[in-house]
Order: C-alpha cells, then structure tokens, then sequence
C-alpha cells in the first residue's frame, strides 16, 4: 500500500514539483527579504529560520494527506480494497508509511537548501538525527489529522480550501519566523504554547541554531513538548480516524 502512494506520488510530476519547490521558495524569500532585516543574537537569521522552515513543510504535507484520503474515499477505492483479502487497516497505515518517506525526501531536499544558503548544525551529527527524529515524529502525527479530515471531509477539493486556511494562521502563530516575544502579549502566549513553536525551538536547540529564547515554560521547556504534543496529537486523532474509517467500511 505504501508503494502504490509513492508511485502516485511519482506519476505526478507537477505535485513533486510544488510539493518540493514550495519549501525551498519559502527558505530564499524568507531567508533573503526577512534576513536582510531581521537581527538575531549569535548567528544569522538564515540559521533562526531553516529549522522553521523544516517544521513548516512537515505542517503543509497534511493537506496532501488529506487531499490523497479523500480521493480515495470518493473514488470508492476504499470500498474496492474493502472487498479484497487484506488488513482494513492497511489503507491507512499504507498512507502514514508513504507520507514518511516524501518527509524525509522533503527534509533531504531542505537540509541541501539550507547548507546552500549558509545554514549549519553545530552540535555534531547525534544532535542533527534526533533534531530530525523530533521534526518526522511531528509529521507522522500531522498525518493521522490529515488522514482524519480526509475522512470526515471525503471531498479533495473541499478538504485543501479546508485545511490549508488552518495551516497558515497555525504557522504564523509560532516562532518560525519571529520569536513569540516580539508579539503582543496574548499573542506571545499563544504562539509560545504552539505546537510547532515546540518542535521548531527544540530543533533548534540541537542543531545548534539561535533560537527565539523567552523565560516563559513553554520556551524553557521545548523538549518536553516536542515528544509530548505529537504523541497527544496521534493519542486523539489515530483512533478518531481508525473509527471514522471503519465506519466508512460498513
């Protein structure tokens, strides 16, 4: 099942086009406009930004995901699969499978990006793979909210207008691109409790990249969220789709 994602994947090159090229068009414009005014201690901002940017591309793959479930609810190839001899879940789990390998074919392509623009991780090649670790256990369980919306909303078209105005306040209000502090206070909070602003600071922490500091718990404490909102994220939404899907099945 994860083959037959990857070779969709494949036999769509203007979706590897914009799946691939959008990241590395947020990197040289945010890089570049917001770089030449934006003024971080130790580092440039082109450090602060990429493991952001890395964070952010994990975040709009749900849209894919949704978008693929979707098409395949309203193609009726989940009742064509539900009439064959193989695992009901297997549909789903093929799906979690597939939207791995493009994530770290996406942070491949991110990480050459970046080391092009000036980017560096400082704390040794241990500290990069679980700074990578935390970003793929972030996208496995934006996968399982993509997956459910592609169920409750089984309609591609209805469920990328859906998703994709969700995603971008979502990334707004974190510390990708400004720290929570330079925020008006209630604005601050939200960003700072985030669950991108997590993943994103604890990134940045083990790559060794300037981060948006802050005395607040969340800021103190980026690790611990980071491993704690995915595994809630997947908590609540896995079963909510396993259920939502064997329904559909009946």
């Amino acid at each position: 099942m994860t083959g037959r994602n990857m070779a969709h994947v494949i036999r769509s090159p203007e979706e590897i086009m914009i799946y691939f090229s959008l990241p590395i068009v947020f990197v040289l414009v945010f890089g570049y406009v917001f770089g030449s005014g934006m003024t971080v201690s130790g580092a440039g901002y082109r450090e602060y930004l990429l493991p952001g940017v890395f964070v952010m591309t994990m975040l709009y793959g749900l849209g894919a995901t949704a978008s693929g479930i979707a098409m395949d609810v309203s193609r009726g190839v989940v009742d064509r699969f539900r009439s064959m001899p193989m695992a009901r879940s297997a549909l789903v789990v093929g799906r979690t499978g597939a939207d791995l390998l493009r994530a770290l074919l996406e942070m491949a392509t991110l990480v050459v990006c970046g080391l092009l623009v000036g980017w560096q991780w400082r704390n040794g090649l241990g500290s990069a793979l679980a700074a990578v670790g935390l970003i793929l256990l972030l996208r496995i369980a934006l996968t399982w909210v993509g997956i459910f919306f592609g169920l409750v909303v089984p309609n591609p078209d209805t469920v990328g207008v859906i998703v994709f105005p969700l995603a971008f306040p979502l990334t707004a209000l974190s510390n990708v691109f400004v720290a929570p502090d330079l925020m008006p206070q209630w604005l601050g909070a939200i960003a700072a409790w985030n669950p991108l602003s997590a993943t994103v600071a604890a990134a940045r922490d083990l790559f060794g990249n300037p981060g948006a500091g802050g005395d607040s718990w969340p800021a103190q404490h980026p690790m611990v969220l980071a491993i704690a909102w995915p595994v809630i994220l997947i908590a609540v939404f896995a079963p909510l789709a396993v259920r939502r899907y064997q329904r559909l099945s009946r």
